[in-house]
C-alpha cells in the first residue's frame, strides 16, 4: 500500500505502507448484553500501516469517537498498577513543580478520577475533561473530580484559555493514540498549557510492540502508534518542544513524554539519546516493520496448537480479562467459546457481559475458584505480575495461566 486514499493523521502525506491486516473485527470494547447476542454485529477494517513521510504508525479506518467513547466500560481504578503509578507520578509533580491551591492539573482523558483523585488529596485543584459520560458521572459522584465532558481539542483548549483557565500541568494518558485529530489535540494543549507549563504524555511504544508482538494493542480505538520521532515532529508544529522523555513498562511498554512550550523547554539527554537510538534502529525505515506481519502470524499459530491440544486432552480452559486487547487476540485468532468456557474479569461494569465477536460470558475472579479450570489464558497479560499474585489459590490448587504474548508460555 503505496498510495491511498488515506492520509497521515499526523503530517497528511498519503505516502502509506501496509504492515499487518488484522482481517475485520468488532469494536473491541463493544462487550455486549444477553438481549443483543443474536443481533449482527458491526464489524471494522483493521489495517495498520507505515507513514514513509514522518514515520507514524497508525491503523487506517477512523470509527467516529461517539461511537467509541460516549458509553464506555474501561474504568481505570479497577487497575491497582495503575493507580500505583499515578500516585507516584502525582507525587512526584507536585513536588518538583511546588503545585499547591494556586495551581491547575488537567487530565485529557481523565477516566474516573484514578488520577486527578491524588492530587486533589494533595489540596491542588484540578479539572477532568472525558467524553464519556457514564465514567465522567462516575468521577465527579465517588471522587468528587470536577469532570467537563466534552471530546479535547483546540477548540476547548483556546475556549479554557479564553475563561482564564491554563494548567500548570496537563496529564494526556493512553489518550494521545485514540484520536483522529492529532494536530488538534496537541494545538488545544499548547493553548491550554501555562507559558511554563508541562504536558505529561503517555503512549505505547512502537518499538515494544513490534519489538515484544504485540499485536494485541492494535484495535479500532488505537487509531496511532508513536515512536519518539514521530511525537517530536508532531508537537514541533504547534512550538512544543519534547523536553523529557521516559519508557515506563505500563500496558507492555509506552513512552511517557514531559512537553513544555519552546521558550520554557530545556532538552534532557534522555530525549537526545533515545532519538539517535530509533535513528539507529531505523525508525524512518519501512524495513523495520516489514517483518512484524510473518511474526504474529507465527504466534496465531502456535497459540491455536497449544490450546487445541489442551482442549483434545480433556483440559477445561477459561480466559482472564475482558479488555480490548483480549478482544483482537481472540477474534484475529478465532478462539471462542468452543474453546473457552468464560472471561474473568475484576470490572463490575463488564461482569454478565459478554465479549464482542466471540461471545465468552464475563464473570467475576471468583469463579476461577468455583469452576477451577485447568487453564487460563491471561488475555491483559500486560498486568500479570498483578493477576498472577492475585490469583495465588487458585495456581496453588493447580491451576496454570497461559501467557500469550511476546511468545506463548504457560506458568
Amino acid at each position: 500500500m503505496s498510495k491511498s486514499a488515506f492520509c497521515c493523521r499526523s503530517c497528511g502525506s498519503p505516502d502509506l505502507r501496509l504492515i499487518l491486516s488484522l482481517g475485520h473485527t468488532p469494536l473491541a470494547n463493544a462487550l455486549l448484553t444477553a438481549e443483543q447476542l443474536g443481533a449482527p454485529e458491526p464489524v471494522y477494517p483493521l489495517d495498520v500501516v507505515f507513514c514513509s513521510n514522518c514515520a507514524l504508525v497508525q491503523i487506517t479506518e477512523t470509527v467516529p469517537p461517539e461511537v467509541l467513547f460516549s458509553d464506555y466500560l474501561y474504568f481505570s481504578s479497577f487497575s491497582d498498577t495503575m493507580l500505583k503509578h499515578a500516585e507516584a507520578l502525582a507525587d512526584e509533580l507536585t513536588q518538583a513543580r511546588g503545585l499547591g491551591a494556586e495551581s491547575l492539573v488537567v487530565e485529557i482523558a481523565s477516566n474516573d478520577g484514578y488520577l486527578l483523585q491524588f492530587y486533589k488529596q494533595r489540596g491542588v485543584p484540578v479539572l477532568g475533561i472525558e467524553p464519556a459520560a457514564n465514567i465522567a458521572r462516575a468521577a465527579e459522584a465517588e471522587r468528587g473530580i470536577p469532570t467537563l465532558c466534552e471530546f479535547f481539542g483546540a477548540e476547548l483548549g483556546q475556549r479554557l484559555r479564553a475563561e482564564g483557565q491554563q494548567a500548570d500541568v496537563i496529564h494526556a494518558h493512553n489518550v494521545l493514540a485514540h484520536v483522529a485529530d492529532l494536530n488538534g489535540v496537541v494545538q488545544g494543549i499548547a493553548a491550554l498549557l501555562k507559558p511554563d507549563g508541562v504536558a505529561v504524555i503517555e503512549v505505547p511504544y512502537v518499538k515494544d510492540l513490534i519489538d515484544h508482538r504485540e499485536f494485541d494493542t492494535i484495535y479500532h480505538e488505537h487509531l496511532c502508534y508513536f515512536s519518539l520521532t514521530a511525537l517530536d515532529r508532531l508537537f514541533a508544529r504547534y512550538g512544543l518542544v519534547i523536553a523529557d522523555v521516559r519508557r515506563v513498562p505500563i500496558h507492555g511498554g509506552s513512552l511517557q513524554i514531559h512537553a513544555m512550550r519552546a521558550d520554557a523547554a530545556v532538552r534532557s539527554a534522555a530525549v537526545q539519546t533515545l532519538l539517535a537510538e530509533e535513528a539507529a534502529w531505523g525508525v524512518d525505515d519501512f524495513a523495520f516493520y516489514a517483518g512484524f506481519a510473518c511474526a504474529i502470524e507465527a504466534l496465531r499459530a502456535d497459540l491455536r496448537t497449544l490450546l487445541g491440544s489442551l482442549k483434545a486432552q480433556g483440559k477445561a480452559l477459561a480466559a482472564y480479562g475482558a479488555s480490548a486487547k483480549g478482544s483482537t487476540l481472540l477474534n484475529y485468532c478465532g478462539i471462542g467459546a468452543e474453546t473457552l468456557d468464560f472471561v474473568a474479569d475484576r470490572s463490575t461494569y463488564k461482569q454478565g457481559r459478554y465479549t464482542p465477536g466471540t461471545h465468552l460470558p464475563i464473570v467475576a475472579p471468583a469463579t476461577l475458584l468455583q469452576e477451577q479450570p485447568d487453564y487460563v489464558l491471561l488475555l491483559t497479560w500486560n498486568f500479570a505480575d498483578e493477576i498472577l499474585d492475585q490469583q495465588a489459590e487458585y495456581r496453588r490448587r493447580g491451576g496454570q495461566f497461559i501467557i500469550p504474548i511476546p511468545q506463548v508460555r504457560v506458568v
